[in-house]
């Protein structure tokens, strides 16, 4: 029954169930939940830096229902795209309510979307990453399996990763260059790839082309049937699923740099080349996505097995917290720039 730790990961869920049933402040109750609530847990909690023992990893890994729990996921994460779009499309509730719930599905890209098809994304079996480009879908970020799956991980700590924080660099500033620089590194990682394989690309069998069609269908449907009343808070729903996106990738790797061993090659990534977060509430709300360096070690190993390293370098706060402060560029400077220096 050790599966059963991570159905915290569907306290984000239950909180959204809230704001989609309630009006006025109540629709925030996401938002206080992941940014105050679950830092609090996390504090209180501690970190778990254990691992499990071989007999653990064995049970665990033959326990088909840590999958069973990441693929009811997506039905969930699809109902409530679907039930958010069927609210704004009534234009149920005053501004404050439509705020909270646009902000509230917005959470639900991030947390659900985006999260889990970063997990899925990297499995070989072909239905699983049919899941992740679906997951990507509700939030409108599809390339991302391209860049992240076959540029980010080639190219993490080094200056070729757009996704890879410079220090120094504030989130502000990140935010605009990893998103630019992950669209086009997505589409030069395809374009490469059908060159090289004679294919013409400018071609609905691109990914990229695909995927933007795809992208496209989906915010028509929404249009058709809800109009622009449900089309704008999807839009800016999926933009704070980025936006999410953008920031954990700003905190999981600020600052962090691979030596350059020769003109055209770099170091291996080691645990070090990565940020890693034991605190415990924190790995179970987001599937162990928080041991991200172990994940950068070996990115096809499941998230129920995925280990603390004692070489990585370790946050000081669980991934929300750390969120909050990276929205203040001085704060953040002082407290990581010193962990950068050992100081």
């Amino acid at each position: 029954m050790r599966f059963l730790k991570y159905l915290a990961s569907f306290s984000m869920p239950l909180a959204t169930v809230c704001a989609f049933t309630l009006e006025g402040w109540y629709t925030f109750v996401p938002l206080i939940y992941a940014f105050a609530v679950v830092p609090v847990l996390e504090l209180l909690m501690g970190e778990n830096p254990r691992n499990l023992t071989e007999a653990e990893r064995e049970l665990v890994r033959r326990d088909r229902a840590y999958d069973v729990l990441i693929w009811l996921t997506v039905p969930v994460q699809l109902i409530f795209l679907g039930w958010f779009v069927w609210l704004m499309a009534e234009g149920a509730g005053n501004a404050l309510t439509t705020t909270g719930r646009i902000i509230s599905m917005g959470l639900m890209c991030g947390v659900f979307g985006i999260n889990v098809a970063h997990e899925l994304g990297h499995r070989a079996s072909k239905g699983e990453q049919v899941l992740a480009r679906i997951m990507l879908c509700t939030t409108l970020y599809m390339h991302f399996f391209i860049e992240h799956n076959r540029g980010h991980h080639r190219n993490v700590a080094t200056p070729d990763d757009g996704a890879t924080a410079r220090r120094g660099e504030s989130l502000y500033a990140f935010w605009l260059r990893s998103i630019a620089q992950g669209f086009r590194s997505a589409w030069q990682i395809v374009e490469k790839e059908r060159r090289r394989n004679k294919k013409p690309v400018w071609s609905p069998a691109n990914e990229m082309v695909l995927y933007i069609l795809i992208q496209l269908a989906l915010t028509g449907v929404i249009f058709a049937f809800g109009g622009w009343h449900a089309t704008w808070p999807f839009l800016v729903a999926a933009g704070i699923g980025i936006l999410l996106l953008e920031t954990v990738n700003y905190i999981e790797h600020y600052g962090l740099l691979r030596n350059k061993v020769s003109d055209h090659r770099y170091e291996d990534v080691e645990p070090w080349h990565s940020w890693n977060s034991d605190f415990i509430f924190g790995r179970l709300v987001l599937f162990e996505l928080t041991r991200h360096s172990d994940h950068h070690w070996e990115p096809a190993k499941h998230y129920q097995l995925l280990d603390s390293m004692p070489q990585a370098l370790q946050l000081p706060a669980g991934y929300p917290a750390m969120m909050l402060l990276s929205l203040f560029p001085p704060a953040w400077f002082a407290v990581m720039d010193k962990r950068l220096t050992g100081g």
